[in-house]
């Protein structure tokens, strides 16, 4: 069962429940006109589908904008929990080879805030590179959705994208590297009601195309994130507040090879087998 957010021609904001990927039935008629209050909701995989019944009214996906599936929550990272990317970050920063290699094996994750909600890229909208980065990447991840109790209440697909060459100058750099202007998206689909051990049986597959070339891809699975998401939770919600829920990244276990770099008009594209398929052309911000 996946929930999307999308906006009609009309330019209203709208919730609904995907329909075999091909259409959204939309949850308005049914009284549901935001995303958050749903993902309270407790057994929320059968009140969806006794909320189905309560409308007929129905979009192709084709006819309508998808919009990130998150409203007013924050969204947050996790690094170097797959054992490629721990390798990749060590060999860019010579200067933070150890503290990558001892954060990989401490008991207590790295976690970082990444967006605010409304900074957030939708699906087919264009992410950024920054113009003073000569070395930028896309980081695919699965994203988890979680409610303001801290429960796992859904999984979408994000994307981290990060400046490679100014984290690997100086960790301190890291909010530089990771936070700033069309740096995250997220989409298109909220997968609800899948448990962690469904969740990691995925597969993850990025694709970089530079106008009619594949310039890189590669593939990886959820089951090579080293610590369990209700870890990873357990600690993005020690000594924090989340009245509206939270989203978090939960690393990559895709890298790119060091010779290459996005460039504007770039298409990445994304997908992980659960989920769907998040798109977003590159643009110099």
């Amino acid at each position: 069962m996946k929930l999307c957010r999308f906006q009609t021609t009309e330019g209203h904001a709208r919730v609904g429940l995907v329909y075999e990927d091909t259409s959204v039935v939309d949850l308005g008629a049914a009284g549901v006109e935001r995303l958050e209050p749903l993902l309270e909701t407790e057994n929320l995989a059968h009140h969806l589908g006794r909320l189905v019944n309560q409308t007929q009214t129905r979009y192709g996906l084709r006819n309508i904008k998808l919009l990130p599936p998150i409203e007013r929550q924050e969204v947050w990272a996790a690094g170097v929990t797959y054992q490629r990317s721990k390798t990749a970050r060590m060999e860019e920063s010579k200067f933070g080879a150890s503290a990558y290699d001892k954060v990989y094996e401490a008991n207590r994750p790295e976690l970082f805030f990444k967006s605010v909600p409304e900074k957030v890229v939708a699906p087919n909208d264009p992410v950024g590179i920054r113009k003073d980065s000569a070395w930028s990447v896309p980081e695919p991840e699965l994203a988890l959705v979680f409610n303001s109790k801290g429960r796992v209440v859904g999984y979408t697909i994000g994307n981290d994208m990060s400046s490679r060459d100014i984290e690997g100058e100086n960790l301190l750099y890291l909010p530089q590297a990771k936070i700033y202007d069309r740096s995250c998206a997220l989409g298109p689909f909220l997968k609800i009601g899948a448990l962690e051990a469904e969740a990691r049986a995925w597969t993850i597959h990025l694709r970089v195309q530079r106008g009619t070339k594949v310039v890189f891809q590669g593939e990886t699975s959820v089951s090579q994130i080293k610590r369990r998401f209700e870890e990873l939770g357990s600690y993005l919600f020690k000594s924090q507040r989340f009245p509206h829920g939270a989203v978090l990244l939960t690393g990559t276990g895709i890298v790119p090879p060091d010779n290459f770099a996005l460039q504007a008009a770039d298409v990445i594209r994304i997908s992980i087998s659960g989920i769907g398929v998040l798109e977003n052309p590159v643009s110099l911000v």
